[in-house]
């Protein structure tokens, strides 16, 4: 069975919808939660699971390239399938990213290449939607690449923008999406149903 390891930097809605699934049927085996920062709903979530954490705290003086250093030991000793990042918001450095090539999935709440990159993330990247005109937006999981949001599209998900929808509105519907697609492409991942080529990626039956 797959192991895989998700980071998060906030609530966790996205991670509990992994733990979720996994527990009603179960594909993988969820070996760590990674913490952007001591106290956050996520490492509640995790606890509650049984989910081992590892959390990066700035005051024990530790760098943010000290941490990744270390996750990359830990993970390789641990045979770690695969890193989720649900809701991560920290930049993940190219080393880190070369140690687990095409290992690495990220979930974005827009339809990509639209609204992705540096500083699109949180309420910005519907605000960005909004203010657009877009008609359409949805949820977006990839592989992690060095360039931000530019990795290869695994699958994504729409939703209609309606006229008098506020950032706050169009969040909660596209996250809504977010908690039935994440699962799913994590199963397919680890049941070895994705097969990608270059950034060409498909989906086995």
């Amino acid at each position: 069975m797959k192991k895989i390891a998700v980071f998060a930097s906030g609530g966790g809605t996205d991670f509990q919808s992994v733990i979720d699934a996994n527990e009603a049927d179960k594909f993988c085996q969820i070996a760590y939660l990674v913490a952007s920062k001591p106290n956050i709903g996520a490492i509640d979530r995790a606890n509650k699971h049984g989910i081992e954490t590892v959390v990066y705290d700035k005051d024990s003086g530790e760098t943010m390239d000290e941490f990744y250093a270390r996750l990359t030991v830990l993970f390789t000793a641990e045979n770690i399938d695969y890193i989720l990042l649900a809701g991560w918001l920290k930049i993940i450095p190219e080393g880190f990213i070369a140690s687990f090539e095409d290992r690495i999935v990220n979930i974005h709440p827009a339809l990509l290449p639209a609204f992705g990159g540096k500083g699109y993330y949180g309420l910005r990247v519907h605000e960005a939607v909004l203010a657009y005109g877009a008609k359409v937006s949805g949820a977006t999981v990839h592989f992690v690449s060095a360039e931000v949001d530019g990795g290869a599209i695994i699958a994504q998900a729409c939703v209609p923008v309606k006229n008098d929808d506020t950032p706050e509105s169009l969040q909660q519907r596209v996250l809504a999406e977010e908690h039935k697609l994440l699962p799913a492409v994590m199963r397919l991942l680890c049941q070895d149903k994705v097969q990608k080529v270059g950034r060409t990626v498909k989906v086995l039956s």
